[in-house]
């Protein structure tokens, strides 16, 4: 009932946002919402059509939304702050870009971000080993190390090249060419284990040893 009534709240609250954006002709911003809204609660939304009544909550679904929540939380607030330390130190190709726009983008990215981690935690990870998943999440943590590299260097080459008056190439080298490499070879890597983990019926059973064979 909770969960219920917490999902009818965000959907009077969306609705509302929804309008009051489209009445300011924030059109992008709006489209944007109603999207994100849609990806997060198309489960709801399919079962509500079909079915009439919502799907039923079980403890596993309750976990994967909070946990899918909190992974589109984070990316959310982790690419605003980022956004305005961008506008902050005026980085060419951010700073002049337009507001509405910017929030269109963190809207649909949340909501991709929380869409992708709920397939994760309810048809991925129950289908992946426990090698398979700690590989996984290796290549996240190269992707996001190589993401955070990129960020900083782009931030450090412009604070240099402005103290300088001359454009800093280390920086600029690992922003442009070494960061962008690292981060290709950990989403691809990711990218590798979900789409196996994702194709998967049900998890392999692992192989026992052959004298083990032998007693069965």
């Amino acid at each position: 009932m909770k969960m219920k009534r917490a999902l009818l709240a965000v959907g009077i609250i969306a609705l509302v946002l929804i309008v009051l954006l489209v009445s300011l002709q924030e059109y992008y911003v709006a489209i944007a919402l109603a999207v994100g809204i849609f990806i997060i609660g198309r489960r709801e939304l399919w079962h509500l059509i079909r079915k009439r009544r919502l799907p039923p909550f079980d403890e596993r679904v309750r976990q994967n939304m909070v946990k899918s929540a909190r992974n589109g939380f984070i990316f959310f607030a982790v690419a605003s702050a980022l956004l305005m330390l961008f506008v902050t130190i005026n980085l060419n190709y951010i700073a002049n870009l337009k507001a509405v726009h910017v929030m269109s983008g963190l809207f649909l990215a949340g909501g991709l971000v929380y869409l992708l981690s709920y397939i994760f935690y309810d048809r991925v990870e129950p289908k992946l080993r426990e090698g398979e998943l700690r590989r996984l999440k290796t290549f996240l943590q190269v992707a996001a190390i190589a993401t955070g590299a990129g960020v900083s260097s782009f931030i450090l080459h412009n604070i240099v090249s402005g103290l300088v008056g001359v454009e800093e190439p280390v920086f600029f080298l690992i922003g442009v060419l070494l960061a962008p490499a690292a981060m290709g070879v950990g989403l691809v890597g990711s990218l590798v284990f979900f789409i196996k983990g994702l194709s998967r019926k049900q998890l392999p059973e692992i192989d026992q040893p052959d004298d083990e064979r032998i007693q069965a």
